[in-house]
């Protein structure tokens, strides 16, 4: 699909590494994905790719069935530092698999999971005030988008402004963790499709109500986000294990 933005770019920049938390008492996760992407044939699919985080850089797929059986598929080296360390309590199911992104375009987006066999596309534009909403909110200090006032304000552009639904970006999460996702810039999703194994998932739609996984409100438009998230430590001598065993300790990477 033809557009004049070109978010492929932005992500880009986003390197992967692995660092502390720079907010004490908690986890971070940046970089970049779908928020949500509902289809008219009742399927729901979300992307995660968390290019920095405490513990390994990780891809997640998820997919939640027309019943609103959630299921996760992750490219990483472990489910318990992915999403499943947040979410796996409401999952009906969570595995390792193989999972490609690959952009065909600056705005156009494919996602492949070898198992169960998925291929997924998306292509994102930008309307004028999406575009002034994302070159103001790429340029504040992240102490003041995870600050309580912006969260709340966030949440009402969302639902006001870009017609996402009532969505919660403050919220506890399945696990037990109180997270906060921290939104730098979006793109809506203007066309994509699916297919899971030899079903085709149908057209993108906005959907009437806002998914919800565990107490979290999601999209009920397709839409990209580039950002982050903060959630709780809930063990802070498991955390500690869990880097060591992955990454030997910490590394120094500030870029």
């Amino acid at each position: 699909m033809l557009s004049d933005i070109d978010v492929e770019s932005v992500v880009r920049r986003i390197r992967p590494n692995t660092r502390r938390s720079p907010l004490p008492g908690h986890e971070r996760i940046h970089g970049w994905g779908i928020m949500a992407h509902p289809f008219d044939s009742g399927h729901i699919l979300a992307l995660r790719v968390a290019a920095q985080n405490d513990f390994a850089p990780y891809t997640s797929v998820w997919h939640r069935s027309p019943d609103g059986a959630w299921s996760i598929y992750v490219d990483g080296p472990r489910l318990d530092a992915a999403c499943p360390r947040y979410w796996g309590a409401a999952t009906e199911h969570a595995q390792l698999t193989d999972v490609s992104v690959e952009w065909t375009g600056p705005a156009d987006l494919v996602i492949e999971v070898s198992d169960p066999k998925l291929r997924w596309t998306a292509s994102m534009d930008a309307g004028p005030v999406v575009r002034a909403a994302n070159t103001l909110t790429r340029r504040l200090p992240e102490s003041v988008l995870r600050s309580w006032p912006a969260v709340q304000l966030t949440e009402l552009a969302a639902d006001r402004l870009f017609d996402l639904g009532d969505v919660t970006l403050a919220t506890s999460v399945p696990n037990g963790q109180e997270a906060t996702v921290l939104t730098r810039m979006l793109f809506p999703i203007v066309d994509g499709s699916a297919r899971l194994g030899d079903e085709d998932l149908g057209n993108s739609a906005t959907v009437p109500e806002t998914p919800t996984f565990g107490e979290a409100r999601l999209p009920a438009r397709p839409v990209f986000v580039v950002g982050g998230a903060y959630a709780t430590i809930l063990d802070a001598e498991e955390y500690e294990r869990t880097v060591e065993e992955l990454q030997g300790g910490w590394t120094n990477d500030t870029s």
